[in-house]
């Protein structure tokens, strides 16, 4: 008999798309031929939370605790009727089926205003150019924020849009803090969650229930989960995977876990879960699982004895929402950045590019462990099926890649088949700041139908750099990111401080390379976090060689992933923190880059040892790339027509010209060229829209063939400017 499977993604992660864990197994099991069902808890859980009967539920429980609020809390109390009575609007419209109710939102007459809306005068001036929809988003997103901070105060402070429980569960040394919590009396929020569990499960009937946990803000709703199921429906057996049990519990010790769970699968879910659902079918021994950990006796034990093998990039697989209600989730803007609001605004279908990281050997990195090291590109050909097949599932044509650094290569190739297939997809993704993405080939990615990317710049700083073993220098850093925004393509970027060694003076003048970055518009977007040295990453493995000490001499019993360490060379990390977010949150609003840096701090810092104009200079002595015969020559342009016509040169002698016209979807651009030269451009132009593979060698070549003048000289005309213009580049 077959199993069901029930692969849930527990409370909380995205308020505006699914998390793609379970769509990436869903699509596998789909394709053996095996049973299996998905849900998102956590949207199903904002939804019923948000919503007339519940939220006045909830004010109910409020009002007849006997407990002092703050005077925010108690003025959305007194407010309750306002917030009842527009909630399921505001839902509604968050989830883009009611946007004529933008305008309502946008009258500042319509929403309850609690402290979230104290930025009033910032919101008037960043939706200037951004327009209604984005405004009302905003206001919307603030109103349920102001709704959060009440349950928060009021009801459960565990509470979040994108987490729950994160505190107890991130870098848990020890279970007691999560075991105490979770023997304890449940929240309304939790009671309101399993009851829509037990919902789910009556109606799905499973054998084998799979979490995916991939952050710490999921770890306690999924736990909890597990218990109502152990103690309801023992029958069940409990699966958890994704990237927290990945990173952290791969050397767990405290028995107590399997009181709630019965497997921990680790890195790639999809041949450990197909091994567990035979076991339970009874088709294979308990012994002859895959990268599965099972409390045997008194002990945990690691199980590796599969030779099921671990399915290819290469695959004709495709994620499958089956069981997902896309219409349903919210698209929210927190941040009035557009860049930064991508996380949370729009509803993106989620892929890779790749298994792995096609550089894994940033030092900071978990560059240990398989979802880093094994590095298996798929190709554009794979990924444009996949794209086309999702479009038709979910009815959305956004793209985000969740590469760690999607290969270039593979991005050329990829934009070149959207291209060719004519696809109108919107994308956007991870990279790495090297020199591959040149103008011409972020001019292609734009035409392709990327909007934006996120990367690394970490310390912007050259010394350190070169310890993470980044590959990148500050400056050709700058070069990439102007080359992206040249292009139209957003810039987000992440930023670190307190790696190993890094000096005061250092960790200033990063933040004087970001505020010019920022100044320059570079870059649009961006996130400071402090270095977290794990156990799976060269620095973990090797403190001494970053002159760094870890303060902890045994593994820890529960989570084993964050390494607490002494950094006896570097500055006082943490006392940077709040300086450094306050001034970002500035540059990213384009304010505050005429203020000394200093200006963020409330302790004496040194003044940056920079040029005020490093990255101005970066960028304009950058003598570009070489250009290789091996360059591929593509035309992003449209037909070229010709009209001849003479005309009398300065001797009097009569020659013969051609006026080109070359049609681009914003204008047409015509130019005068000799007959013999627009002859040739025009056969140029003809064989690239018919999908001629011409090098730059060949293009080169076959001027000087065809005689017809200095190529030197063409280069360097006003012709060849033109059909730059056009889109003519050379990748």
């Amino acid at each position: 008999m077959q199993a069901k499977t029930l692969l849930i993604t527990p409370p909380f992660t995205q308020l505006n798309t699914p998390y793609p864990a379970t769509t990436y197994l869903k699509g596998y099991l789909n394709k053996i031929g095996k049973h299996c069902s998905q849900v998102d808890l956590g949207i199903d859980l904002i939804l019923q939370i948000f919503s007339t009967e519940k939220l006045e539920s909830l004010f109910n429980i409020a009002s007849n605790k006997e407990q002092s609020y703050t005077a925010n809390t108690n003025r959305i109390i007194a407010l309750q009727d306002d917030y009842i009575g527009c909630i399921d609007a505001v839902i509604q419209f968050l989830q883009g089926k009611n946007n004529t109710l933008a305008h309502t939102i946008c009258s500042r007459n319509f929403l309850p205003e609690a402290s979230r809306f104290n930025t009033q005068e910032d919101i008037e001036w960043a939706f200037g150019a951004m327009g209604i929809i984005d405004k009302a988003k905003h206001l919307s997103t603030l109103f349920l924020e102001d709704l959060s901070d009440f349950i928060i105060e009021a009801i459960d402070p565990h509470f979040g849009f994108s987490r729950y429980a994160e505190r107890i569960s991130s870098a848990a040394a020890s279970f007691d803090p999560i075991y105490d919590e979770l023997i304890s009396d449940n929240s309304p929020i939790i009671s309101l969650q399993l009851e829509i569990l037990q919902t789910i499960i009556e109606h799905e009937k499973p054998q084998l229930i799979g979490f995916s946990i991939p952050f710490p803000g999921n770890l306690f709703s999924a736990l909890k989960c597990s218990q109502f199921i152990k103690t309801h429906y023992p029958e069940i057996k409990i699966s958890i995977g994704g990237g927290y049990p990945n990173t952290e519990l791969r050397q767990i010790q405290d028995i107590r876990l399997f009181e709630f769970i019965d497997f921990i699968t680790l890195d790639d879910g999809e041949a450990p879960l197909i091994n567990l659902i035979e076991h339970i079918e009874g088709n294979r021994p308990i012994d002859q699982l895959k990268r599965t950990l099972i409390l045997k006796g008194e002990s945990i034990e690691y199980i590796d004895a599969s030779d099921t093998k671990d399915i290819s990039q290469r695959e004709a697989i495709t994620p499958c929402y089956e069981g997902l209600s896309i219409k349903d989730y919210l698209s929210v803007i927190e941040i009035t950045n557009p860049m930064h609001s991508l996380w949370s605004d729009g509803r993106w279908n989620k892929l890779t590019m790749a298994h792995g990281c096609y550089w894994g050997r940033c030092t900071f990195c978990d560059t240990t462990l398989d979802y880093i090291k094994r590095f298996e590109p798929s190709t554009a050909k794979i990924l444009c099926d996949r794209m086309e097949e999702m479009i038709k599932q979910t009815g959305e044509t956004g793209f985000h890649f969740t590469d760690e650094a999607a290969p270039p290569a593979l991005m050329i190739a990829l934009a070149q088949e959207i291209i060719k297939r004519k696809l109108s997809v919107t994308w956007w993704t991870n990279v790495r700041f090297e020199a591959s993405f040149t103008e011409d080939v972020c001019k292609l990615l734009k035409a392709s139908g990327c909007i934006a990317v996120s990367g690394g710049m970490e310390v912007a700083s050259d010394r350190i750099l070169s310890l993470i073993n980044k590959g990148v220098s500050v400056s050709k850093v700058a070069v990439v990111c102007n080359n992206f925004t040249l292009s139209g393509i957003m810039v987000h970027t992440y930023l670190m401080y307190g790696f190993p060694t890094q000096t005061e003076q250092e960790t200033i003048d990063s933040l004087e390379i970001v505020r010019q970055c920022f100044e320059a518009n570079i870059v649009q977007s961006g996130f400071w976090h402090q270095f977290a040295m794990t156990c799976h990453s060269p620095v973990g493995k090797n403190p001494d060689r970053f002159m760094v000490s870890i303060d902890q001499e045994e593994t820890n019993s529960f989570a084993n992933n964050d390494l607490y360490h002494t950094d006896p060379e570097g500055a006082k990390h943490k006392m940077f923190s709040e300086g450094l977010k306050k001034s970002l949150f500035n540059y990213m609003h384009d304010v505050g880059f005429d203020l000394p840096l200093q200006e963020w701090f409330d302790f004496k810092v040194p003044n940056a040892s920079i040029s005020k104009d490093y990255i101005y200079s970066s960028i304009e002595n950058y003598e570009g790339e070489e250009l290789s015969p091996n360059k591929k020559i593509i035309w992003l342009g449209g037909k070229c027509t010709a009209n001849r016509y003479s005309k009398k040169n300065k001797k009097g002698k009569s020659i013969t010209l051609l006026k080109l016209s070359i049609f681009t979807k914003k204008e047409t651009l015509i130019f005068s060229v000799n007959e013999k030269l627009g002859q040739w451009i025009i056969q140029l132009i003809d064989e690239l829209l018919l999908g001629k593979k011409i090098t730059f060698g060949e293009f080169e070549d076959s001027y000087i063939n065809k005689e017809i003048g200095d190529f030197d000289l063409f280069w360097e005309s006003e012709a060849f400017e033109k059909l730059r213009e056009a889109g003519l580049l050379i990748i």
